[in-house]
């Protein structure tokens, strides 16, 4: 794509542009400065362009938020809207307000925009201007109260309301708010006689003291919705059945430079075809607040640093995304050539060519290495492994490392365990033999490579003794079928349906209807208590749902599609797993890609990794396209898509970062480090030191990555993150540094136990006769992947010339315990 041009407007159609707008004067083309867009260049505008193509304001106050686009000879867009001169050719028919126009009467006029030598016309008309529209309370109303913020969380839509005031949270339930607003109090907060002095509009406008402040402009657009709603007699609303559909943004995509701004048009779209321009009532927020943000005008501003920020667009429970990308002013105008491994590094080198960043250089041997055994076994390289793979001159060392990895018993258990995590293997709420059963059967599954499509399938329809069955278990941790909805969806969709249970997704197009109608599945699912605190899993047949505190009855389907109507024969549950692990359900593959890649590169192409929405896009959509039909194609073999992005050159990138990415946080254009989770580091320090840990109950030698038991009695892995595995976010394990965790490193008598132990690493390597410098390499070895640099060298001479040989080597090898380089993966 050219940067700066619209994607949803191709070059070729630019004729299209200039037919959209009457007349187009090329009176001069002059340059652009860099002040207005933002950046050092200067562009020369050659062409108009205004949104919408024609303007028609039906009824009384009506209004249209006008785009005016300048484009270059390259076709770069820049916006122009609130450069560029608006003017009325009859003021009596229509009017300039900003960048809005507003009927005044109805009649035909022209609107003139005009950017220095540059102009364009169009055609306004206004047609019943004389008869307002029927207000209607959940159609007018209740976006403006949701724009206002009164029906926010923190205002009347909390739990227990404010003032003795409660609204539905976001406005989910109008019949609700209607009742609140015009019967609760005895009506006193509406006034049909007289709006003006209606508690709601004075409060709003704060010309009465109000606890939120002022809400509403007098006089304003929404204030006189507001207004004639109540003139209208307070209808809750007609009867014309006319409902929202959805709701279009414009530009969909755009390319920015810093400090640059954007406007974005807005537009409702109802069942009967007419649309309605609402960017003044819908609501903007940014999931990157510092690469671009956007104000209630629907203005989006950027900021100094490169990136991309998407734009959600709400209005009414629909939205829209508008995506921002933001390069680099610096980019190279040419950019290198890079080595291609497979096509992840093609889909990355040309996100990275588009945003101007160079990435940084291949790692070493010694740090692929390390990297690699962390990654996909949980394992450091012995020092045997070290000096081998160091050693290796051949060219396809790194792949055939992978594949070796694939075969240890490290890679099953390592990733057994973070499968565990997401599939709550909690010995708490299973019982010690639920516990072990469920981790037993996962385990089963990683070591078969089972095709994940498989094993999901078999997990969502469990059934079966507790103690006997493992994955039936996973229905013991969800304990109601509301629990068992969020937590399917959650873990093998991405779709985090949790804010639907209450009211309308704020962020995503899911309602209660959507969140009830998955419950439906796991309606019927009984838990018949056994002896030993073990339990008889099965579904005993489909059920109604009701929407808890409503009459409503909510047919039992998929989130995208009614379910068939055999659901009502035998376990709904079948339907559902057919649906989820079907190879084009647009969530499963997608999620399971974004959760390998997140793992293996530091960040997911969508952060939080399981939260899949269209107002949260991926920062690189082709690249999880790509990834997600690979996993497909090749049988949902996750192993197939481990290998494809850990032998890519992207995977193999430094973590070093260079001039020009060394803001990047999105495009991939070097390794983020990261440190070691609670049991990788646990196993790390024992196998340096050369001494294990003792788990009660365990075999000596068991390692912590093996425990199918989280419970197990362990200060470290409680102080280090252990996640107690009663969400299946991810999010449960933490990786934030605290002070009991740097303390612990530097002064646990644990820890000096292992590092002074009379079989430990350092006194065997004493005991053997050799040298310091054979010392001190043999730790850096086992320590770091990597015999000692200048650093190492230096810090060992001051302490074998300070201490004791033993007591020397000991202190070495707790600084390299206590270095970067150990606790985090580079």
């Amino acid at each position: 794509m050219t940067p700066g041009l619209n994607r949803s407007v191709p070059l070729e159609r630019q004729s299209d542009w200039a037919a959209s707008s009457l007349v187009v004067c090329f009176l001069a083309v002059l340059p652009v400065t860099g002040a207005l867009f933002g950046n050092a260049e200067t562009a020369a505008i050659e062409l108009l362009r205004v949104e919408p193509g024609e303007i028609v304001l039906e009824g009384t106050n009506r209004r249209q938020q006008v785009i005016v686009t300048g484009l270059t000879a390259a076709g770069q867009a820049r916006d122009l809207t609130h450069a560029a001169t608006l003017e009325s050719s009859d003021e009596s028919v229509a009017r300039i307000d900003g960048s809005r126009v507003v009927g005044v009467a109805d009649g035909t006029a022209e609107l003139k925009i005009s950017f220095d030598d540059l102009c364009s016309t169009m055609r306004v008309r206004v047609v019943r201007f004389d008869d307002y529209p029927p207000v209607h309370f959940s159609r007018d109303v209740i976006p403006i109260l949701t724009k206002a913020g009164c029906n926010g969380g923190g205002c009347h839509g909390k739990a227990t309301g404010q003032n003795g005031f409660k609204l539905s949270v976001f406005g989910f339930d109008p019949p609700g708010d209607y009742e609140a607003l015009v019967r609760h109090s005895r009506g006193r907060r509406v006034s049909a006689a007289s709006p003006d002095r209606s508690l709601l509009l004075l409060k709003a406008t704060a010309r009465t003291p109000h606890g939120g402040g002022q809400r509403l402009e007098f006089a304003s657009q929404e204030y006189e919705v507001v207004q004639e709603w109540m003139r209208q007699g307070l209808p809750f609303d007609t009867d014309d059945k006319i409902s929202l559909t959805t709701v279009e943004v414009s530009p969909t995509n755009r390319v920015l430079g810093f400090e640059a701004q954007q406007q974005l048009r807005a537009t409702a779209i109802y069942s009967d075809n007419s649309r309605r321009d609402v960017t003044g009532t819908a609501i903007y927020t940014s999931n990157a607040a510092t690469i671009a943000d956007a104000d209630e005008r629907g203005i989006v501003r950027t900021g100094n640093r490169p990136g991309e920020a998407a734009i959600t667009i709400s209005y009414m429970g629909h939205v829209a995304v508008t995506l921002i990308q933001v390069p680099r002013p610096d980019r190279p105008r040419e950019f290198p050539e890079l080595p291609v491994l497979n096509h992840v590094d093609e889909l990355v080198w040309q996100k990275l060519k588009t945003m101007g960043i160079v990435p940084s250089g291949v790692t070493s041997d010694a740090v692929f290495l390390r990297r690699a055994l962390l990654d996909l076994t949980g394992s450091l390289p012995t020092p045997e492994e070290a000096r081998a793979f160091l050693a290796d001159t051949t060219a396809k060392k790194r792949q055939r490392l992978i594949e070796d990895l694939f075969e240890r018993d490290g890679f099953v258990e390592y990733w057994t365990l973070k499968w565990a995590d997401i599939l709550l293997i909690d010995s708490d709420q299973l019982g010690e033999r639920g516990a072990y059963e469920f981790h037993r059967w996962l385990r089963r599954q990683i070591v078969r490579n089972r095709p994940y499509n498989e094993w999901v399938r078999d997990l969502i329809t469990a059934t079966g003794n507790s103690a006997k069955y493992g994955p039936v278990n996973f229905f013991r941790a969800t304990e109601t079928p509301e629990d068992a909805a969020r937590s399917v969806s959650q873990a093998f969709l991405g779709v985090r349906l949790e804010c639907a249970q209450c009211h309308h997704h704020p962020f995503d197009k899911w309602s209660r209807e959507d969140f009830y109608g998955l419950v439906g599945f796991f309606n019927g699912l009984e838990r018949k208590s056994l002896q030993d605190g073990r339990q008889l899993v099965y579904h005993a047949g489909y059920r109604e749902t009701r929407i808890p505190f409503s009459e409503q009855i909510v047919p039992t389907r998929v989130l995208t599609a009614e379910a068939p109507k055999t659901i009502q024969r035998g376990d709904p549950r079948v339907v559902l797993a057919d649906w989820v692990t079907a190879s084009d359900n647009p969530w499963f593959a997608r999620l399971a890609a974004n959760r390998l890649w997140k793992h293996f590169m530091g960040r997911g192409l969508v952060e939080p990794e399981d939260d899949l929405r269209a107002t949260n896009p991926p920062t690189n959509e082709a690249l999880l396209d790509f990834l997600a039909e690979e996993l497909v194609s090749s049988g949902f073999d996750l192993r197939h898509l481990i290998r494809v992005i850990t032998q890519s050159r992207v995977y193999q990138l430094s973590s070093i970062a260079n001039d020009s990415n060394r803001e990047d946080r999105q495009s991939f254009s070097r390794y983020f480090a990261k440190r070691l989770s609670a049991e990788v580091m646990l196993d790390a320090i024992c196998q340096v030191t050369g001494v294990a840990e003792h788990f009660p109950g365990r075999p000596v030698g068991t390692r912590a990555i093996q425990l199918w038991d989280n419970r197990m009695p362990s200060y470290f892995l409680e102080i280090f993150g252990r996640p107690d595995r009663r969400s299946v976010c991810e999010c449960g394990r933490t990786s934030d540094p605290t002070m009991a965790q740097a303390l612990h490193l530097m002064n646990a008598p644990e820890i000096e136990a292992k590092i002074s132990h009379p079989e430990g690493r350092v006194a065997r390597l004493i005991a053997q006769g050799m040298s310091d410098e054979e010392v001190v390499t043999e730790l850096c070895l086992a320590a770091l992947g990597r015999p000692p640099g200048a650093k190492e060298r230096k810090v060992a001479a001051l302490l074998f010339d300070s201490a004791p040989r033993k007591e020397a080597a000991e202190d070495f090898l707790w600084s390299l315990l206590n270095s970067y380089e150990f606790l985090f993966v580079n």
